[in-house]
C-alpha cells in the first residue's frame, strides 16, 4: 500500500467535495493525491447522451482535468495526480484501494438518485475495499470550499471484540487534527427474559452497564496510552447502535466506523449500522475494514 491518498471523481458535485476533502486530508497525512475517473466504454455507449462514445471519453477526460483545476486553485501546496482509466468502476476503484492509505468518494446520503453511496458502484466498492474508505457529502453552495467542522472524531466501537485497526485509525485522525474522539458504544440485554423476569431485569441491566463500561475502559486503553494528547470522551449506552451513532455525530468532524470482513452467497455484507449512518449522517464518514 502507497503513501497517497486517491479520490474517485465522477462529474458530480460530491465527487468534487470528495475531491476538496481529499485535498486537505493529504495536506495533512503529507501525502500525494490521486484524482481517478473510470472510464466504462459499455456504460457510456448505452447512456442517454446521443454522442459517441470517443466524444463522451473527451467530455469525462476534461470533468477530471477541471476537478484537477478546482484542488490545485484551492489547495496549492498538494501534489496531484489525475489518471483516467478504463474499464469496470468497481473493479478499477477495488484496486485503488489495494494501492492507497485513503480512499474517498463521494455521498448523496439518503434519497439520492446519483452519485457513489446511492448507487450500486459505491456499496460494491464497500463491500470489497482494502482500505479505510471515506464517504464525503456535497459541498456547500455557491461552488465554495468544504469547512471541516470543529468538532470532534466521533467512533462507533464494537465490543467486547474491539478492533485494532478502527481504533487506530480514529486516534491517529483526532491526533492530526488536534481535536476529541468520542467514542460510542451501545448495548441491549439479550431478547431470552419473559414477562416472569421483570424483577431481575434492573440487576441485570445494572450488572451489564458495569461490564461493558469496563470492556470499553480496557478496549481504549493501549490507545490512550499512545496517544496522551487526544482527550476521549467515553460514551457507553443501552439503546440501538445506529441511532445513537447518527445523532452523536450531527456535529462530528469525521466518523469513524469498522466493517468486519465477511462474505455471503452475494458478496460482502454491509451492515445496518454502516447503512444507518452512511444515509442519515451529514459529516463525512470513514469505513474501517477489519478481520
Amino acid at each position: 500500500m502507497s503513501r497517497i491518498v486517491t479520490a474517485g471523481i465522477d462529474g458530480s458535485q460530491e465527487s468534487l467535495a470528495a475531491a476538496d476533502w481529499a485535498a486537505e486530508e493529504a495536506a495533512i497525512r503529507k501525502c500525494p493525491l490521486r484524482l481517478v475517473h473510470v472510464w466504462n466504454d459499455e456504460t457510456a455507449s448505452s447512456g442517454a447522451d446521443s454522442s459517441d462514445p470517443e466524444t463522451q471519453r473527451r467530455s469525462a477526460e476534461a470533468l477530471l482535468h477541471e476537478a484537477a483545476d478546482h484542488v490545485r486553485l484551492i489547495h496549492p501546496g498538494t501534489q496531484i495526480e489525475a489518471q483516467q482509466v478504463s474499464g469496470s468502476p468497481v473493479d478499477e476503484l477495488r484496486e485503488e484501494s489495494h494501492r492507497s492509505e485513503l480512499l474517498v468518494l463521494g455521498s448523496r446520503g439518503l434519497g439520492g438518485v446519483k452519485g457513489f453511496i446511492a448507487g450500486s458502484v459505491s456499496l460494491a466498492v464497500l463491500r470489497c475495499v482494502r482500505c479505510p474508505l471515506v464517504l464525503v457529502r456535497a459541498r456547500p453552495p455557491e461552488g465554495t470550499a468544504p469547512i471541516r467542522p470543529a468538532g470532534e472524531v466521533v467512533l462507533g466501537l464494537d465490543l467486547p471484540d474491539a478492533s485494532a485497526e478502527v481504533l487506530s485509525f480514529a486516534f491517529a485522525a483526532a491526533d492530526r487534527y488536534g481535536c476529541g474522539l468520542e467514542v460510542v458504544h451501545s448495548w441491549s440485554l439479550p431478547p431470552v427474559y419473559g414477562p416472569g423476569s421483570t424483577d431481575v431485569i434492573p440487576t441485570l441491566m445494572a450488572q451489564t452497564a458495569a461490564e461493558r463500561r469496563r470492556e470499553l475502559v480496557t478496549a481504549l486503553a493501549p490507545w490512550t496510552e499512545e496517544y496522551p494528547h487526544v482527550p476521549v470522551r467515553r460514551e457507553c449506552l443501552q439503546g440501538h447502535p445506529a441511532q445513537d451513532l447518527v445523532e452523536a455525530s450531527e456535529q462530528a468532524r469525521l466518523v469513524v466506523v469498522g466493517l468486519r470482513h465477511r462474505t455471503t452467497r452475494l458478496g460482502g455484507h454491509v451492515g445496518p449500522v454502516i447503512h444507518s449512518v452512511l444515509h442519515h449522517t451529514a459529516s463525512p464518514v470513514a469505513v474501517v475494514p477489519h478481520n
